[in-house]
């Protein structure tokens, strides 16, 4: 199994903000420390911001924080959120029988039985288990 990039940038968005909980984050400023772009990192701070994962303030001092503590934040679920537009395989979408094999295939709830486990499995941690404290030059 292989996460988007953009699930790989939020859950390291949550894990260093998570590192100063009190601190509001721009996206250009994690964006420069994560060397990645800040358009990309603005839309991933936005899905978040719409999941509840986090609050985002304009303005002077504004900035991200998270909206719920790390330990209420499961990681399989922030996973989850953060992948559903994107199917294990080409039959798991929306109207996606394409695949010949659809009408008699004995794989696709294995598949679907090993991504929920996957996710359940990452449920058994939080994103106080994965705090990422900053960096002291």
């Amino acid at each position: 199994m292989r996460l988007t990039s953009f699930t790989d940038f939020g859950l390291r968005v949550l894990m260093r903000m998570a590192g100063t909980p009190d601190r509001p984050f721009t996206a250009a400023e994690l964006a420069e420390e994560f060397r990645i772009s800040r358009n990309h990192l603005a839309k991933v701070i936005s899905s978040l911001s719409a999941a509840g994962y986090l609050e985002t303030r304009r303005g002077g001092g504004g900035g991200a924080v998270l909206a719920r503590r790390p330990e209420e934040i499961l990681l399989g679920d922030v996973v989850a959120y953060l992948e559903a537009d994107q199917a294990l395989v080409e039959c798991f979408l929306p109207g996606g029988a394409a695949c010949t094999l659809t009408p008699h295939c004995r794989l696709k709830a294995r598949l679907a039985a090993a991504e929920a486990a996957f996710i359940a499995d990452l449920n058994r941690s939080s994103l106080a288990d994965c705090i990422y404290p900053p960096v002291r030059v």
